[in-house]
């Protein structure tokens, strides 16, 4: 089946046969929207006209039989009441001939007919009803009732007749006005029938047409491909259907072409890649049995210098207690000098032993209870929290996998730095709480100390930095540094928390445990579900363990000796409290 020139481009023989079908659908919509709205019409006759006049109609002979009735009861009792119905039936008798004539614009053989009954139904009031009354009022029943012939019957009855002529137009009207539905209902489904043709042949049309312009072409065009795509780079690939195919198939072979000429540039940056990589792949094994040799050199080297230094060390703290004195003031001085200075190398050596050790000499990750490592931290802290008169509070904290004496000994470098650098006339204190951030706890160490400068944020975790004098804070600088080499080992990363309004607060993230992600998930979706249920908006607080917000419960230390009720559950010492004092 072809559509148009054949040279056409596919957009335009597609657009030709829209163009056609649309023209035939709009025609078809066009006539069965007329059809629909004459079968609205004739619709509307039946429900607003032919069914209100049938009611009417109906309704106007009960008020001649009601009139009718009204008089034949008073000929016979003489009583007004009884003339009650023939006069509330004349009044609905004008008002349904009224309202019946209002519906009868356009339809003259029912207004004559109800022309007919009006006229009749005058005529029998004028030469019956009206006669019967003026008798029965002013002669008795009996005048009246010599009125009431047969006569006066039949012309009752012409009445009636007149009434059931009416009806019966009315019904036949009705009757026309159902076949005129009947007939257009019929048109619109035969509209609908021939729309539904012409977008079935359409359809096949256009199924034929993309079968021989768009799937043959592409088909082929696709056998091509693979074949240049298994290998046969030199295979000319040659288009056929339409212009836009072929200008297709013409790119696709300038591709083939190019790809072909660019294999042996391939071939070549691939050889040099392959030496390149094997070159860094050597550099990195030499790499890193440099970083072994170091690891081990750094270790031997520290634990050697012990004994030479341990050994001045002791000899200086001899001389200074056997000579103290003796000497001039200059001599007593230097002395003091020898001891501090093989203090601090002892010091210095110690903690370079300590980093070094860190992921060399493992036990293997276990599952740590963080609430037990506080306790540990607070029981080896205990001396500085009592010099300084510090309080040592934590929050839930979570089961996690690591190293047991690591983690004590991170968090013990986070408590005893903030214990350290504390404000002065001001008691230190110190707050350690956990939160779930996606898959990892993000652990905080919070203190009321003197802080950290934004832009020394990141120099702190540099070993061996300080940002201070030794005589104004002692120490080495290298327990920050230990600090981040435990979290990097334990999978996270630690940073200083700059955005705090008082004190310090530094935190480090470690991986939670499937089962606490999962069950955080699980409370979340429940609390999702629950304030969907009930209206209510999330507080947005962040949560702790188990969703509850972080708080600090019962007392430890010198207190907690006195209160058996603040002892550790099953181990679990978290939501304690170490004060100090």
């Amino acid at each position: 089946m072809r559509l148009g020139n054949p040279n056409w481009t596919l957009r335009r023989q597609v657009a030709l046969l829209l163009a056609v079908v649309t023209l035939i659908l709009v025609g078809l919509a066009g006539t069965a929207a007329a059809v629909a709205a004459q079968n609205r019409n004739q619709i509307d006759a039946i429900l607003n006209k032919t069914g209100p006049l049938r009611v009417q109609a109906q309704e106007l002979l009960s008020a001649l039989l009601d009139q009718e009735t009204a008089i034949r009861g008073y000929a016979v009792s003489g009583d007004l009441a009884d003339l009650t119905p023939y006069d509330d039936g004349v009044k609905l008798e004008r008002e349904r001939i009224a309202s019946m004539r209002a519906l009868l614009d356009g339809d003259p053989a029912i207004a004559e007919d109800l022309d007919r009954v009006e006229a009749r139904a005058a005529q029998w009031r004028e030469k019956v009803a009206v006669p019967v009354i003026t008798a029965t009022g002013e002669d008795g029943p009996d005048a009246g009732q010599a009125l009431v012939t047969d006569r006066a019957r039949e012309q009752f009855d012409q009445v009636r007749a007149a009434a059931d002529d009416l009806q019966a137009e009315i019904l036949a009207t009705r009757e026309r006005s159902a076949a005129d539905v009947r007939r257009s209902s019929n048109q619109l489904a035969v509209l609908l029938i021939v729309a539904a043709a012409v977008v079935a042949v359409a359809g096949i049309a256009l199924v034929l047409s993309l079968d021989r312009m768009v799937i043959r072409p592409l088909t082929d065009l696709a056998t091509q491909v693979r074949e240049v795509a298994e290998g046969d780079y030199q295979h000319r690939i040659a288009g056929s259907g339409p212009p836009e195919f072929i200008h297709l198939s013409d790119d696709v072979d300038a591709m083939r072409r190019k790809i072909a000429k660019d294999l042996d540039e391939v071939r070549e940056a691939r050889e040099r890649i392959e030496w390149v990589n094997s070159q860094l792949q050597k550099q990195a094994e030499e790499l890193t049995r440099s970083n072994r040799d170091l690891e081990q050199f750094a270790y031997v080297a520290s634990h050697d210098l012990q004994e030479p230094l341990r050994k001045v060390a002791s000899f200086c703290q001899l001389l200074q207690r056997r000579y103290a004195g003796q000497l001039d003031e200059r001599a007593d001085q230097y002395i003091a000098f020898a001891v501090d200075g093989a203090q601090r190398m002892q010091r210095l050596i110690n903690d370079l032993l300590a980093f070094s050790r860190i992921g060399r000499l493992t036990t293997g990750f276990t599952e740590v209870d963080l609430n037990k490592v506080m306790g540990d931290v607070a029981g080896q802290t205990e001396a500085a929290l009592q010099y300084a008169d510090a309080e040592l509070t934590w929050g839930e904290l979570p089961v996690i996998r690591g190293e047991e004496p690591l983690l004590t000994n991170l968090l013990a470098n986070l408590v005893s730095n903030s214990i350290k650098f504390r404000r002065p006339d001001v008691p230190p204190k110190v707050h350690v709480s956990a939160r779930l951030v996606g898959d990892e706890w993000e652990i905080s160490c919070q203190d009321n100390g003197i802080g950290i400068e934004p832009e020394f944020a990141d120099k702190i975790f540099v070993i061996f930095q300080r940002l201070h004098a030794k005589d104004a804070y002692p120490g080495t600088g290298i327990g920050l540094a230990i600090v981040k080499k435990i979290v990097e080992y334990h999978g996270g990363h630690v940073w200083v928390d700059t955005g705090t309004e008082e004190g310090t607060a530094i935190r480090f993230t470690l991986p939670a445990l499937p089962e606490d992600v999962e069950a955080a998930t699980r409370e979340s979706e429940a609390a999702a579900q629950a304030e969907a249920a009930d209206g209510t908006a999330a507080t947005g607080e962040p949560a702790g363990i188990d969703g509850q917000a972080e708080d600090v419960g019962a007392t430890a230390g010198p207190e907690s000796a006195e209160r058996p009720d603040a002892a550790s559950v099953g181990g679990r010492t978290g939501a304690m409290k170490e004060t100090v004092g």
